[in-house]
């Protein structure tokens, strides 16, 4: 694999091709299913309603659809390590390719610290006489070792990882849906409830505004299908493999996202869709569960929890790490952050960025509440700018690959309807980004956001605008 830029560093090596489309979806899979929809869709469902709620996973699923579209294509044409951070630089601008690539970097090492500060505490519910910090030491040291053994290994643990979230995923719909036919016993009902709970307060019981509203949430929930383009640069026949990981991703994350939002709406007021108490008892998993009469629910869902919050660590570092040795390739970072392993892993990247999660880890004992809703904002609003940049860098590219007289059926994979898909990609995202500046709670993230932008910026019309 050859760098995008002329300017690589010479001394740099290529990373291994180790991944199939087997591990391309799980690790999209694996990305987007997480806390968010164990625990974040009652919240969602409580706010607009049961049939809002659908209508807005819907929506999310649809611009996560396009913005994977337009990094199908441009992940077919150019398959490099730094994935969209490279493609901006090249169809954007250097400044925004610069920009983009540390702020996917922030996305996922702001919410390292917390990822594993969560599954220590899961943890400690278990076993109350073990401190924290030893399970964050644990799960902190796993994952490094996963990262740093080999690609193929990462790609293989992030699988199995995934896999315990997606049967779970599949064994809700499933068993839900029993439910609501009458098929099993569902507690406090005597009649199958059918659907009746999706419309027994009205269509839209809190109005229209909240399905727009929560879009940020629900965007964040499909947030993770991008790390198909971080890893095209390490993938096996990237032209053939990388369009079939998106479609197969996609349409499964709708599948799972929509049936889990139905079989709950159907089975639980959505008054008290999120509302089951503290913690994990507060899933809306665990309370239909329950009420199925599954034992030892509570047990079951922090352990998919556990390993929902691990396997987001897991790629999250290797996403962050891609980055910082994409960087170094194109020499705007020294050139040990490009070092490779014997197995071809960026070991200086991958120990510095997870260094970059000790503030997480902090979050716990310094106003928890504060500080892990303005990294959740920031990781939200960060993967909105990455978004918008996928849809731009594409826009550019098929500019581009016309004015030289090509076609789009010259193109090993096009996405379909431009110029729609990359400008109604742009204009959601965009909006979406709007709606985190109107929550007071996350206004502190998002004007951290806007420095942390304008800061790479600057520095890289200081340090290197004449390296590119």
């Amino acid at each position: 694999m050859q760098s995008s830029n002329s300017n690589a560093n010479p001394e740099s090596k290529t990373l291994k091709r180790a991944m199939s489309t087997r591990h391309l979806v799980m690790l999209s899979l694996g990305g987007a299913i997480g806390t968010g929809l164990f625990l974040g869709s009652g919240e969602v469902i409580a706010q607009t309603g049961p049939v809002g709620a659908i209508i807005a996973y819907i929506l999310g699923g649809l611009i996560a659809y396009m913005v994977m579209l337009c990094l199908g294509e441009l992940a077919v044409h150019m398959p490099v390590a730094g994935s969209f951070g490279a493609y901006a630089q090249k169809y954007i601008g250097p400044g925004t390719g610069y920009m983009i690539s540390w702020v996917y970097w922030l996305t996922w090492t702001a919410t390292l610290g917390t990822e594993f500060t969560a599954a220590a505490l899961l943890m400690q519910e278990w076993f109350p006489h073990i401190s924290m910090w030893i399970w964050t030491i644990i799960f902190a040291v796993t994952i490094l070792g996963l990262n740093l053994t080999s690609t193929r290994m990462f790609a293989e643990s992030e699988f199995w990882l995934a896999l315990v979230k997606v049967v779970t995923v599949i064994a809700f719909i499933i068993l839900g849906l029993l439910a609501i036919f009458g098929l099993i016993p569902f507690h406090g009902s005597e009649s199958a409830p059918l659907f009746h709970n999706l419309t027994a307060h009205g269509w839209f019981p809190q109005g229209l505004v909240p399905i727009f509203t929560t879009m940020l949430i629900v965007n964040f929930a499909f947030s993770g299908t991008e790390l198909i383009g971080v890893a095209a640069g390490e993938t096996k026949d990237p032209a053939v493999n990388v369009p079939k990981a998106i479609n197969a991703a996609i349409w499964r994350l709708l599948i799972f996202f929509v049936g889990t939002i139905i079989v709950i709406s159907a089975l639980l007021p959505f008054q008290i869709a999120g509302l089951g108490g503290e913690g994990v008892s507060s899933s809306p998993f665990v309370t239909v569960f329950n009420y199925i009469g599954i034992p030892y629910a509570d047990d079951i869902i922090r352990f998919v929890i556990i390993t929902a919050l691990l396997s987001a660590a897991n790629s999250g570092l290797y996403a962050a790490s891609r980055m910082m040795w994409s960087l170094s390739d194109q020499r705007q970072l020294p050139s040990v952050f490009s070092k490779l392993s014997k197995s071809g892993t960026p070991i200086i990247a991958l120990v510095v960025t997870m260094f970059g999660a000790i503030p997480g880890l902090l979050s716990e004992h310094f106003a928890p509440e504060t500080i892990f809703k303005n990294l959740l904002g920031v990781a939200a609003f960060t993967m909105v700018i990455v978004w918008m940049s996928i849809c731009w860098s594409q826009f550019n590219f098929r500019r581009q690959w016309y004015k030289a007289g090509h076609s789009a059926k010259d193109l090993k994979f096009a996405a379909p309807l431009y110029p729609i898909v990359p400008i109604l990609g742009f204009i959601f995202c965009f909006i979406t980004g709007l709606s985190m500046a109107a929550d007071p709670e996350m206004q502190a993230g998002f004007i951290g956001c806007l420095l942390f932008i304008a800061t790479c910026y600057l520095s890289h019309y200081v340090f290197y605008r004449d390296r590119t």
